[in-house]
């Protein structure tokens, strides 16, 4: 029995169907929704894991963590109990909120994600020839790319401290990494992190990652977005250190960015990984082009700190 995954988000847009038009295009399957104020979105393993609603400013609105049994909810309860912060028990659910983020956290007793089991996609290499007499099958590939799960959320946060404190003995995920003086990888699941916590003078959402098969659907979706939109483009390919992914990040149209990611370390035994504390360009990446400055400090981080007391 624990925590398994990071089950979804909602995010606050003021432009919905502009963005849920982005996001249709990212590879999300869009889902009916009765309530016109909002856009739900599934994955191709994960189900309905992105829910975009209407905001006077862009924001995370809140997370839902996966939980295996009710008995999770009770030490997630107990331990925000312990940190003297305030949580609504119910029959499937914890419902609490991170004051410094401002973003409400659900714990709730969901299914495991379930994921084909399918072979690795043969390279080649000096003295290993894993594919012989065809092509690569990233170059045959004519599908569109579809995002397999929702990976992790990376979050602005005025007091990191508390962030980290309500995540890791609060609700109950794991450290992985730090990057010294900016943040922490926190994980609820096998993968490297599914929370990212960054020092920031406002709160905000800064990206959502979504994983994809391979480093060749890193580099397909990305190529299909930027091909509708060369604007979109935000920073990538690469492959970061924390965490090891490839990545490639866009931006919707309301600000915040999303990244296609493949090859996230796993963490099966806690007693086996050893967090690091990252410093300088090794806490962002190990090779590919440097971040653009609005990478570390998005074009709107004005404007939100302005906007930061509209309610919603």
């Amino acid at each position: 029995m624990a925590l398994h995954r990071l089950a979804s988000v909602v995010v606050g847009v003021p432009n919905l169907d502009e963005t849920a038009r982005y996001y249709t295009d990212f590879g999300l399957r869009p889902l009916g929704a009765d309530d016109p104020t909002e856009r739900r979105f599934a994955t191709a393993d994960g189900g309905e894991q992105l829910r975009l609603v209407e905001t006077p400013i862009r924001r995370l609105i809140a997370i839902t963590v996966g939980a295996d049994h009710p008995d999770d909810l009770d030490r997630a309860a107990a331990g925000l109990d312990r940190l003297g912060i305030a949580a609504e028990r119910r029959a499937d659910r914890l419902i609490s909120e991170e004051s410094a983020s401002r973003v409400a956290v659900h714990v709730a007793v969901t299914p495991r994600i379930t994921q084909p089991t399918v072979p690795p996609t043969p390279y080649n290499g000096p003295g290993r020839i894993e594919r012989a007499g065809t092509r690569a099958p990233g170059i045959l590939r004519t599908d569109p790319v579809r995002p397999r799960k929702l990976g992790h959320v990376v979050l602005g946060t005025t007091d990191v401290t508390t962030t980290e404190r309500f995540f890791l003995d609060g609700i109950g995920f794991k450290l992985s990494d730090r990057v010294a003086g900016a943040g922490a990888f926190m994980r609820c699941s096998t993968d490297h992190h599914n929370v990212l916590a960054l020092n920031a003078p406002v709160s905000f959402l800064h990206h959502t990652s979504w994983q994809v098969d391979d480093i060749d659907d890193v580099g397909r979706g990305a190529a299909a977005m930027l091909e509708q939109d060369p604007d979109r483009h935000v920073w990538g390919l690469g492959r970061h250190h924390a965490g090891s992914n490839f990545f490639w990040y866009l931006k919707d149209p309301a600000g915040n960015f999303s990244e296609y990611y493949s090859d996230m370390d796993s963490v099966v035994d806690d007693q086996l990984w050893t967090p690091e504390t990252l410093e300088g360009a090794k806490g962002l990446f190990s090779w590919g082009p440097p971040p653009p400055p609005s990478f570390l400090r998005p074009d709107d981080l004005a404007e939100l700190m302005t906007g930061a007391h509209l309610p919603g």
